[in-house]
């Protein structure tokens, strides 16, 4: 019984990472990812002051705050909400209503199971009745059961060559916030960048974005988010200092150089981490699933080239409807903000062995990356290499480079690796079990042949719509939740329609980075609003406008971009997608 309580209890710790990158907590968000990925190994009272002081925010603010089952610090569940009462008994209900009911014309026995599984998970992954690594764990049990597919298909999806993509990843990550590294890559950038406040803030956006194309957004905003509030706490000094509070109000909730700031960090770590693979948790789902479902792959080069146009596109335009449009500033110049940066960087000092390490190790792992399939003639299988192998490759270079040999001390550690957040990992897999049952069951098939009334629609209006959905549709869900689910559905209705998938799930990827109006859509907008320099009013104001624009450029760039890069025909389903494995 005490094992079946410990693992309980280790299942709502993961549950807590997820809950980091699918909605959050300011405050124990902070603690947990500053402490337990970012913490001092000599003196982690330190950290966590720092980190109390860092998610410290007034209590109006975090009373607004939406909570889940348990916080980072209770040691067992509480606040068990209406919410998660409501999903953990609807949630069976459904799933035995879809298996009791007539079968559908033209579905088969299994498919219907699939899709009383599908909507389960469904349902408890929006409501966490149950831990989110939890409930992705369940198609291990249901399938098998259900005679959806054998326990050895349904786990298989669980070890899929992505999830060690991620892995390496987070192994990377965790050595740059180890050693401080990701720190004086910001601080560097906003000093190329200049320090007249929209520049500064431009800045900080371009090293955010930046920071999170390789580093979860969540890690980046808790990071970025205390740098950018001492800028903010110097301004307001040295600007009452000089008297500027004559014409400029620098209380929080009125200093719109403070909510611009907060706001483009935020804004930044979403729409940078759709440059990379790995930047955000849906562009992984989506490899995955193309992967998984068609044998497809997309390389990390391949969706770099989709990735870096859309980020270089839209930084700027955030930026400008945030300066210019949305909040307009009354502050003309930084009080001192050179200096502020300049005795950052000197305290930092120089870089020490292990940022100089790490960083060696990033750029090759970088290089490799985005040039893969040109170096794969210096091995002897060059088809044997994936972006997960120079990921895994990176990650272990990282455990095998001393820093000091006498005291056992290494670049990377496990201690710091056991930091990962192992359930974002299980979630993955869980999305794509249940994509591999969509196609086993032939699920996705019959989803796609009751597409008929779209068949008059033209595609960029399929498109658009498409893309408006699933953006304010994560505004209130998980997007990496909501992109797994999604994504069988959508493949399936492109190819009724006679379409490449890509066409539908490669904008419905992006659009789950570009949720902007509520605390509630990504982890990054949750942590800002902690901050108490951006309300709900500011952020419905300023992302309403933000999520037209992505929407706008994001059917824009498909056509631009996305079609060239990936050979997409319009009104052609490509071999690949027809010949299935």
């Amino acid at each position: 019984m005490e094992k079946v309580v410990r693992f309980w209890d280790r299942l709502w710790q993961m549950h807590e990472e997820v809950k980091a990158l699918v909605f959050f907590r300011p405050r124990s968000m902070a603690r947990h990812f500053i402490y337990q990925q970012n913490a001092n190994e000599e003196e982690p009272e330190k950290d966590v002051a720092l980190a109390d002081e860092m998610a410290s925010a007034p209590a109006e603010h975090i009373d607004r705050l939406k909570t889940g089952p348990r916080g980072v610090d209770e040691g067992d569940p509480k606040g068990y909400g209406l919410r998660q009462k409501t999903g953990l008994i609807l949630g069976p209900i459904l799933f035995l209503l879809m298996l009791a009911m007539p079968l559908p014309q033209g579905m088969t026995p299994a498919a219907q199971k699939m899709a009383a599984v599908a909507i389960l998970m469904a349902t408890w992954w929006m409501s966490e009745a149950i831990p989110i690594p939890a409930t992705s764990l369940l198609p291990i049990a249901l399938f098998p059961l259900l005679g959806i597919m054998h326990t050895k298909k349904a786990t298989s999806p669980y070890a899929s060559h992505l999830i060690f993509l991620f892995m390496g990843g987070f192994v990377i990550a965790l050595a740059m916030r180890r050693w401080k590294l990701h720190r004086r890559i910001a601080m560097k950038i906003v000093k190329l960048v200049g320090f007249s406040p929209g520049r500064l803030i431009f800045g900080f956006m371009i090293a955010t974005a930046v920071l999170s194309a390789f580093v979860s957004n969540t890690a980046t905003a808790v990071m970025m988010m205390p740098i950018g509030l001492a800028i903010i706490a110097h301004v307001v000094s040295e600007g009452k200092k000089e008297g500027l509070d004559v014409r400029i109000d620098f209380t929080p909730e009125n200093f719109n150089f403070g909510l611009n700031l907060m706001l483009g960090i935020a804004y930044a770590a979403s729409v940078g981490g759709i440059a990379t693979l790995i930047g955000t948790p849906p562009n992984t789902v989506l490899a995955g699933y193309l992967q998984k479902t068609y044998g497809y792959e997309i390389s990390f080069a391949n969706w770099m080239m989709v990735g870096v146009p859309l980020v270089a596109f839209f930084l700027p335009i955030c930026w400008l409807w945030l300066t210019k449009v949305a909040n307009p500033m009354k502050l003309k110049k930084i009080p001192g903000g050179r200096e502020l940066i300049d005795e950052e960087l000197r305290k930092m000092g120089s870089m020490n062995i292990g940022e100089k390490w790490t960083a060696l190790v990033f750029a090759l792992t970088a290089v490799g990356w985005i040039f893969r399939k040109k170096l794969g003639f210096i091995f002897p299988e060059p088809i044997f290499i994936t972006d997960a192998t120079i990921a895994m490759t990176g990650a272990l270079l990282l455990f095998l480079i001393p820093i000091d040999l006498k005291k056992k001390i290494f670049v990377m550690n496990w201690h710091w690796a056991q930091k990962m957040p192992w359930g974002v990992l299980i979630l993955f897999g869980g999305g794509l079990a249940m994509a591999a049952g969509f196609k086993e069951t032939e699920l996705a098939a019959w989803i796609g042949n009751q597409v008929s009334l779209l068949e008059a629609a033209p595609i960029m209006v399929l498109i658009f719509a498409v893309t408006a959905l699933i953006i304010f549709l994560t505004e209130l869900t998980s997007n990496t939740a909501t992109s797994a689910m999604i994504m069988p559905i959508l493949s399936a209705i492109a190819i009724g329609l006679g379409q490449n998938p890509l066409l539908l799930i490669v904008p419905a990827a992006i659009a789950a980075s570009c949720a902007f109006m509520l605390p509630v859509a990504t982890p990054p907008n949750a942590i800002v609003f902690g901050s108490g320099y951006v309300t709900i009013p500011h952020m419905v104001k300023s992302g309403i406008g933000l999520n037209m624009i992505g929407i706008f450029l994001t059917v824009v760039l498909t056509y631009l971009v996305v079609l060239p890069a990936f050979g997409v025909e319009i009104g052609v389903i490509p071999a690949w997608a027809l010949a299935a494995p």
